[in-house]
């Protein structure tokens, strides 16, 4: 690169930097495009809409209302990835779906529950079961009366799989048509495709009935047999989806009507969100710092490349609308870790290679280089994981892995290309002295007897994780519960409480909350403000009568709350044990395709086993924390076991890389043990590295953070240690005793 081309690189990198922090501070136009403050929060960092459903005819039974409950939350998913579907009490259904204000939009929207019933033209006798009349069409009969004749409701809306609203071309005419696609389960192909031939050999449409009126009444033109159909005809795109929306939510096992909505406040209160962006701001200036003292001059275009990589993922949370929670900021903590972790792999190969007695610009080039697999296999492999998360994954997983997924793509970028363009500018300019760069002179550097003290560390990891499985056998013993679950898992309490005046969230988490804690022992009360009301919902861990009492008695001998207007509920939890299948089905799914990736670009089952073991143990000891600690289990503890699968794969591809890339020049003369435990020093600065930089930014957060946060960083800071550790002092000794033992076969067999 030329002195003025540097030049020019320099500067437009300063005018994107000043960009992106004028996008996210201020933002463009009259409602400030692009700012961070228009950042769709979920729940628990800003509020919503919460909608509360009760069941039609009686109390349902429980299987029902689990079936309802999580097909409403696929249903929702279309707003926001984190709304929430939960029980309350016997026969009601709660929705809360963040990021929105207007509750009647919403329900308009989302349609009103009903039954929906597919009904032939005529019964079995040939007698009318619909007329059209005075424009509409209208039933003849009651859905009483054609329940009891056959042939006369062919589908019911548990028989449709899915309904959506698309553009096609019409193949005679080639114009763009407004339609309906419809997809039947198994059951509904068989009943659709009888209805169809009976429907097409007659001539007859087959009325599709919901809540009481027709939506729509297509005539049928062949049998269809595949259980998918579409329906055409005059419609806008509105039209075509309000017909959808109606069938998708029409599916449900029950009927339900609306009991109440409101806008709610965040969950986790107006401390979180200020907290959390103070935290970031600090633990990324430490970072800054750090690498500045490290790498000198590189480490200094790294944190320019991570300035760049905070705005460019701000902006993105705008453009793609993706709503941001505390699972979502998991996602891109391991974003900035794995941003900072590319950086520092890169410049430690440049310091070898200045070692080396190479000039700057030869060990710029090698560093790259030589890199670039490492940080291609590493981010790839997580990136592979979020995908698969993203598409089996349900809730909290999904908000999680969009993140994970938009992090992963912007720290490869700015590693490898937004940090390239800085150094190499920075060198055309005419700073090429080495000890800008950090030189130093080659030394022998002592290697680490690391697989000498495998019997250890295999030790301790066993003890630990045995740790964790008797203190669930105690805790089972005691009564207490084999994991600290929090009411996302178990269900617990609300409490609507209405006070005399109006409280601030702030109020709210400053005076009323820690008495709360005090009277029910739940140190993770969750806040709800219904805005424009003096009334506040209180989500706690299951209260028995003795501790709803005392509830009741301190809100009004100590905030003046009218005790007639405190109402109490018990609520499901709102992880449903199908969204924690889905989750389970993902991560297995996710880890099986990390092994065949790592088997395919390192040519060797040994090294894709071993990732995958020391994956397992990180899983299992961090799981044994939570255990010995009673840290709540609740959303972020899905989130937090994924960033730590994440995070200890990344920093087992980079020893792994090296071991590969050591053994295409390993001597003769020179011990496998010799060869692993070289490698493994070569890369220990990295993994000290990262592994303290993420940890500081957690930690941060852990000292800054409200209490939820707290419990969210503190398993968190666990996992990134217990991630370093398995990389350094398992994975390179599964992987020598798994080709040690290969090798002792083959003498044997000789």
């Amino acid at each position: 690169m030329k002195k003025s081309k540097g030049i020019i690189s320099l500067i437009l990198i300063a005018v994107l930097i000043g960009l992106l922090g004028f996008t996210t501070a201020v933002g463009f136009g009259e409602g400030g495009s692009g700012a961070a403050r228009n950042i769709k929060l979920g729940l628990d960092l800003e509020g919503g809409v919460s909608i509360t459903y009760q069941v039609k005819g009686g109390t349902p039974s429980a299987e029902d209302m689990a079936d309802t409950i999580y097909k409403l939350q696929r249903r929702v998913e279309q707003y926001s990835t984190e709304a929430t579907v939960y029980q309350e009490g016997e026969d009601r259904i709660s929705i809360e779906i963040p990021g929105v204000t207007n509750a009647n939009e919403i329900l308009d929207e989302l349609g009103q529950p009903g039954s929906l019933y597919f009904i032939s033209e005529t019964d079995s006798e040939g007698e009318e079961n619909y007329t059209y009349k005075d424009g509409k069409y209208v039933l003849n009969k009651t859905i009483e009366e054609l329940q009891k004749e056959e042939g006369s409701i062919v589908l019911t809306g548990t028989d449709v799989k899915s309904a959506s609203a698309q553009v096609q071309t019409n193949e005679l005419t080639n114009a763009n048509q407004n339609v309906v696609t419809l997809e039947m389960n198994p059951e509904g192909t068989e009943k659709f495709a009888e209805a169809t031939k009976r429907a097409f050999k007659a001539e007859e449409s087959i009325g599709i009935y919901y809540d009481g009126e027709f939506i729509s009444v297509p005539n049928v033109n062949a049998e269809i047999k595949s259980g998918q159909a579409v329906i055409e005809g005059s419609m806008s795109f509105e039209e075509a989806e309000r017909i959808a929306s109606s069938i998708r939510i029409g599916g449900l096992s029950l009927e339900l009507e609306e009991l109440r909505s409101n806008v709610v406040g965040a969950q986790l209160g107006e401390e979180a969100i200020s907290t959390s962006l103070k935290a970031g701001a600090i633990g990324l200036g430490i970072v800054f710092v750090f690498m500045c003292i490290a790498y000198l001059l590189p480490g200094f275009a790294s944190s320019l490349a991570l300035l760049i990589y905070t705005g460019l993922i701000l902006v993105l949370l705008n453009a793609f609308d993706i709503t941001l929670t505390l699972p979502g900021i998991a996602g891109i903590i391991l974003g900035i870790g794995m941003a900072v972790d590319a950086n520092v792999i890169i410049f430690a190969r440049v310091r070898e290679e200045l070692a080396e007695g190479k000039s700057v610009k030869t060990s710029l080039n090698a560093g790259f280089q030589k890199a670039l697999s490492a940080i291609l296999d590493g981010n790839i492999t997580t990136l592979i994981a979020a995908f698969v998360l993203q598409w089996l994954g349900s809730g909290t997983v999904k908000g999680f892995a969009q993140t994970l997924a938009m992090g992963i793509v912007v720290s490869m970028f700015t590693a490898l290309v937004i940090t390239r363009i800085i150094i190499y500018s920075f060198y055309a300019v005419g700073i090429r002295d080495k000890k800008f760069y950090g030189h130093a002179k080659k030394a022998e550097q002592t290697t680490v007897n690391f697989l000498g003290k495998r019997r250890l560390f295999f030790g301790i990891s066993v003890l630990l994780i045995v740790v964790g499985f008797v203190f669930m056998g105690v805790n089972g013993a005691q009564g207490k519960g084999v994991m600290n679950y929090s009411l996302e898992f178990k269900g617990g309490t609300s409490t609507s409480v209405t006070f005399d005046k109006e409280y601030t969230l702030e109020e709210i988490d400053q005076k009323i909350v820690p008495v709360i804690e005090d009277v029910t022992g739940d140190n993770n009360v969750q806040v709800q403000k219904v805005e424009g009301t003096s009334q506040v919902i209180f989500k706690t861990q299951t209260l028995d009568l003795d501790k709803r009492e005392a509830f009741n008695t301190a809100m009004s001998s100590q905030f003046q709350a009218d005790e007639d207007k405190i109402a109490t509920e018990n609520i499901s939890a709102t992880v449903s044990s199908e969204m924690r299948q889905d989750a389970i089905v993902a991560v297995i799914v996710a880890t099986i395709c990390m092994l065949l990736y790592i088997w395919f670009r390192f040519k060797d089952i040994r090294f894709a086993t071993s990732a995958v073991i020391a994956l397992l143990h990180d899983v299992l000891v961090v799981l044994a924390f939570y255990v010995v600690a009673r840290v709540s289990v609740g959303n972020t503890f899905i989130a937090c076991m994924l960033t730590i699968v994440g995070y200890s794969i990344n920093a087992t591809i980079v020893i792994f890389d090296r071991i590969r890339e050591e053994l295409r020049t390993k001597k003769k003369n020179e011990g496998m043990d010799q060869l692993v435990n070289r490698c493994i020093t070569r890369t220990l600065t990295r993994s000290i590295y990262t592994s303290l930089t993420t940890f500081v930014m957690v930690l941060v957060l852990f000292i800054m953070g409200v209490s939820s946060i707290k419990e969210f960083a503190l398993p968190l800071m666990v996992g990134i240690i217990c991630g370093a550790y398995s990389s350094v002092c398992i994975t390179g000794a599964l992987w020598y005793i798994m080709k040690n033992h290969e090798g002792r076969k083959a003498e044997t067999a000789k």
